[in-house]
């Protein structure tokens, strides 16, 4: 089977590693096509994937963005016309699913981000299936299938990441020494346009190293005053920086469900937060109690005090742990099932499956 693949985040990049490795090794063929979008070519490149660039850019704002969808549509119908994919994968890709359905092939999503509402609102008239988590906030219709995991387990479940303590000469620490890990974003995607995430990260930043050596991952210019603690490591070595992390803080959406499902604890602060925030963020801090969630910063370092003084923080985190993978499963193993064995289904009825 020939499959094509969008890769337009980072995320993405780690999510479907497995996916294509296995599938490759099941003797199907790949064709990742990818937007420069926050080192995700430099990720594809430390795994080993090849992928053909469609966009530079995403676009930073309405008019950018939508340009580039115009113009990344085209590029995935031409790219298509010469590799005649046998199915679609990946993200809600509106330009994905469009054009599975002008090629009149199956395009199967997985997607966990309620607010991507134009993403979303294309994937339900044109793809095949739309594969969420159990507790995603919308119904999508006959479409959808729930399952009980998040993206981050397609590439963190004990199935397939293991912890390199190798990561401690990296950094230039002792095994044992505490450290935090501050992840600041760049707010620029589209479901990103009217947010914002931490104000005042020099302030946090300094009332905290007293706790622990500090190390900032960033999508934006840190200011001059954080410089020294840019964390400086190849860029597939970030989730053992997670790992072994004492304490994780950021505006990040990925690396706080990425902290909670390898057991760092993990306070997420941004707009987004509320009754109406993502589904998974309201469960892992409400049924499993790995996450905080704030709206106002000014809380932040309160908490972050309050769990840095816990001695054994790390030991109940992975206490929480056990109880939360009991109730989880392998995504990727769902999505392999999903394109292998619902191929004949798709390929009898592709048009009836798009539009029902």
């Amino acid at each position: 089977m020939r499959i094509l693949l969008s890769v337009e985040h980072p995320a993405w990049a780690h999510q479907f590693r497995y996916v294509i490795k296995e599938l490759e090794n099941k003797g199907h063929t790949f064709k990742v096509v990818a937007i420069n979008k926050d080192h995700d070519l430099e990720l594809l490149d430390a795994f080993g994937i090849p992928y053909e660039v469609i966009s530079n850019s995403s676009g930073k704002n309405i008019v950018e963005k939508g340009l580039i969808f115009l113009w990344t549509t085209l590029k995935i119908f031409l790219i298509s016309l010469k590799f005649k994919p046998d199915i679609f994968i990946g993200r809600a890709s509106p330009m994905m699913a469009i054009n599975s359905f002008f090629f009149q092939k199956p395009h199967i999503v997985f997607e966990d981000s309620e607010p991507t509402v134009f993403c979303l609102e294309i994937c339900k008239l044109f793809s095949s299936v739309i594969i969420t988590p159990r507790g995603f906030g919308k119904d999508l219709g006959r479409k959808q299938i729930r399952i009980d995991a998040y993206k981050e387990l397609f590439y963190l479940h004990p199935n397939y990441y293991k912890p390199d303590p190798s990561i401690f000469s990296l950094l230039k620490i002792k095994k044992d020494e505490k450290y935090i890990l501050f992840r600041f974003v760049a707010m620029n995607a589209h479901h990103d346009i009217g947010q914002h995430g931490i104000k005042d990260p020099i302030s946090l930043v300094k009332h905290l190293e007293k706790f622990g050596k500090v190390f900032i991952s960033s999508e934006k210019r840190i200011p001059p005053e954080l410089e020294k603690y840019q964390l400086k490591i190849p860029l597939e070595k970030i989730h053992d920086v997670l790992y072994y992390a004492t304490l994780f803080i950021s505006d990040s959406q990925t690396m706080t469900t990425e902290a909670a499902v390898l057991g760092t604890p993990a306070i997420r602060c941004n707009s987004f937060v509320g009754k109406n925030d993502m589904s998974n963020y309201l469960e892992l801090e409400n049924k499993y109690g790995l996450i905080y969630n704030f709206i106002d910063e000014r809380r932040i370092e309160g908490k972050a005090i309050e769990l840095l003084q816990i001695s054994n923080l790390k030991e109940l985190w992975q206490k929480k742990l056990e109880i939360f993978f009991s109730e989880k499963t392998d995504p990727t193993k769902i999505l392999i099932s999903s394109i292998t064995q619902n191929r004949e289904h798709f390929f009898e009825n592709p048009l009836e499956n798009k539009i029902n």
